[in-house]
């Protein structure tokens, strides 16, 4: 098993995050999805149970075309498909991936706590046990000097580049987590799991690899979108969600018809 936590200090605050982060998963599933790849929405709605009550969502992440090829050669039809299931009581959130044809040999479990006024100095948010702390791996993320793929940049969503006309905030300056108001931060704590002889360290390492460079692009992107969700409610952001997924169900529509030839 991986551990590893991910501290994303933003410069917004908790309150300003939670749409910023809904409106943010949003824009980048459209992004992601086509060609009969991406995400597909099986369900967002209220849950209240023995824990408390949040927002649950279901999704299938269509992955084939990122998963790379010495691994997908293993793998069968339809095994390219992960669940990710939610629960998001914010500031408090878990998410959980799983896959059918892997089943228990496979699971990623994020849980993310969202601190007001923190800039990731919190030794031990998530209260890990002393096993646990002996193999966590603490990851800082600066979403100012670290780096996206250069097919994946775009100066429009550098912070170092980016001025909010609605905040005045931006452009960042090295340093920018001790002078910026308001400030918070994500500690996304990851727990992979893969259990296949032969491919375990490989893939494992993958994974992680992987989701470094997700939450670079997603929190610089998520900063840089300032201008286009500072403002909402929570309202707007449920009914943009919902449009969200009838234009996700509309390009996978378009994937899966068949070719019309002209006789």
């Amino acid at each position: 098993m991986l551990i590893k936590e991910f501290r994303v200090p933003m410069p917004v605050s908790l309150d300003e995050y939670q749409v910023a982060q809904l409106y943010a998963v949003a824009e980048a599933s459209k992004s992601e999805t086509g060609g009969g790849e991406g995400i597909e929405v099986l369900a967002n709605e209220p849950y209240e149970n023995d824990s408390g009550k949040g927002q649950y969502t279901k999704k299938v992440i269509h992955l084939k075309s990122k998963i790379p090829s010495w691994f997908r050669a293993f793998l069968p039809a339809g095994a390219t498909e992960v669940y990710e299931e939610a629960w998001n009581a914010y500031p408090y959130c878990r998410t959980v991936l799983t896959n059918g044809y892997m089943k228990k040999n496979f699971t990623l479990e994020c849980i993310t706590i969202h601190a007001p006024n923190d800039t990731g100095t919190q030794e031990n948010i998530h209260n890990l046990s002393a096993k646990d702390l002996k193999i966590r791996e603490v990851i800082p993320v600066d979403i100012l000097t670290d780096t996206v793929p250069a097919k994946d940049y775009k100066p429009e969503e550098d912070p170092a580049l980016f001025h909010s006309t609605k905040t005045g905030r931006g452009p960042l300056k090295e340093g920018w987590q001790q002078t910026a108001d308001p400030v918070m931060c994500a500690y996304k704590l990851f727990k992979i799991e893969f259990k296949w002889m032969g491919l375990q360290t490989k893939v494992e390492s993958f994974i992680g690899g992987t989701l470094k460079g997700l939450q670079i692009k997603f929190h610089k992107q998520l900063f840089c979108w300032i201008d286009k969700w500072y403002g909402m409610t929570m309202e707007e952001i449920r009914k943009m969600e919902a449009l969200t997924k009838a234009d996700l169900d509309a390009k996978r529509a378009a994937a899966a018809a068949p070719e019309v030839t002209e006789a």
